[in-house]
């Protein structure tokens, strides 16, 4: 049977004590002549009656912070659940904007997921739970002898502030290093932080080398980081000058909260900023939360195949005055066996994928000369793709800045 919200007598503004039942979940829409009562009906009659039993069936501490509003002149309703009203305006086109946002409904839903959501582990389906420190120590004593590590209390993560004071109380408690923004300093030499950036600041609690014997230190230490950051820790692995691999460092993140108990898969504190796709905690790393990729299309670089290299083949670099590109271009065409008369689409496969996405870990010696002084390298070429994608990013041109 279906459902039906039935209104009675509705005389609110210029309603002449309508009665109109309206089916439940489906979509109504009020028609009718300027100045006839839609909005009359359908914000201050319907509306108005859903967010006044609402904000009544709310404790009276509640009540306090929330608009009460009036109850609308109609006979009864029946049928009315808790409702919400979306202003009329122009929709805006920022990509950002979904009707989660515009009603303000993904705010309590992130709160939501936060605080009841039972996260689950990707690799075992198991739901993850807290860790005891005796199984972080068991974690890191099962990891090969002589292992160095960072044990690291993360008590700033993506946050704006200078901290000058939290500096002065990690000295007195007896820190003396920190990790700053990626960087390792002694707490004395720690750079000032813009307070219009965010940042993150980890405090190293000690430096470890697994050892037998090492447990009893090595529970203590995780107590420690664990009071200074709230239930987190970071074991960080310690690399010797050269052996560093590319990226981030690798790190094994221990949780007093979230853990899974099989394959000790952890997490961070579930905070509602990670269900957002407008904070970088959240957002999806390669879409930046926009659910579209940018990326520079090979046809566009190299919009007409017929040109040679010297004729501006490859569109971004042909405009160039810096001698830079050029002498690029040359030092490939010698390393690859074809010259800057060749056309396009005369080039081999090889040779096209050798300019458009580099020579991985090949070196190329190039010389460059800029009339004043001249200087040769022998190193891998990144590609013309990834060179006007990195220069891309790096811009602080706002005509050419991401999103």
């Amino acid at each position: 049977m279906l459902k039906m919200l039935s209104v009675r007598g509705a005389r609110e503004h210029n309603l002449k004590s309508v009665d109109v039942d309206i089916p439940r979940d489906r979509l109504t829409v009020i028609t009718g002549l300027s100045g006839s009562g839609k909005s009359s009906l359908a914000f201050d009659t319907i509306y108005a009656e859903g967010q006044r039993r609402y904000v009544e069936s709310l404790s009276a501490y509640a009540r306090q912070f929330l608009e009460l509003m009036q109850k609308p002149d109609v006979d009864h309703i029946e049928g009315l659940s808790p409702a919400i009203s979306i202003e009329q305006k122009t929709t805006s086109k920022n990509p950002r904007s979904t009707v989660g946002t515009v009603t303000e409904i993904y705010d309590y839903m992130r709160l939501l997921w936060a605080r009841v959501g039972i996260p689950y582990s990707p690799t075992t389906g198991e739901p993850i739970a807290a860790q005891t420190i005796s199984e972080m120590v068991d974690r890191v004593m099962a990891l090969p002898e002589g292992t160095r590590l960072y044990l690291l209390a993360p008590i700033v993560r993506g946050r704006k502030g200078e901290y000058k004071k939290e500096y002065k109380d990690l000295q007195k408690r007896g820190f003396q290093r920190l990790k700053v923004d990626g960087n390792f300093y002694d707490i004395a030499d720690a750079p000032v932080l813009d307070k219009k950036y965010k940042h993150d600041i980890d405090v190293v609690v000690d430096r470890i080398v697994v050892r037998d014997g090492l447990e009893t230190r090595l529970a203590d230490s995780f107590e420690t980081a664990l009071d200074l950051a709230d239930g987190l820790a970071f074991a960080e692995y310690a690399y010797r000058d050269g052996d560093e691999p590319e990226g981030e460092p690798e790190r094994i993140t221990f949780s007093a909260r979230f853990a899974c108990p099989v394959s000790g898969f952890t997490i961070a504190e579930i905070e509602p900023r990670l269900f957002s796709f407008n904070s970088p905690h959240g957002a999806c790393p390669v879409c930046d939360g926009l659910g579209l990729e940018l990326r520079f299309d090979p046809e566009l670089i190299v919009p007409d195949p017929a040109l040679t290299l010297a004729d501006g083949a490859v569109a971004p670099w042909a405009k160039s005055t810096a001698p830079y590109y050029k002498q690029t271009l040359e030092a490939l065409a010698r390393h690859a066996g074809f010259t800057m008369r060749s056309r396009w689409d005369q080039l081999t496969d090889a040779q096209k994928s050798l300019i458009l996405y580099g020579s991985g870990t090949e070196n190329i010696a190039i010389e460059f000369a800029d009339g004043r002084r001249r200087f040769q390298t022998n190193k891998p070429f990144e590609g013309v793709l990834k060179n006007i994608e990195r220069r891309w990013r790096e811009t602080d041109s706002a005509g050419c800045a991401r999103n």
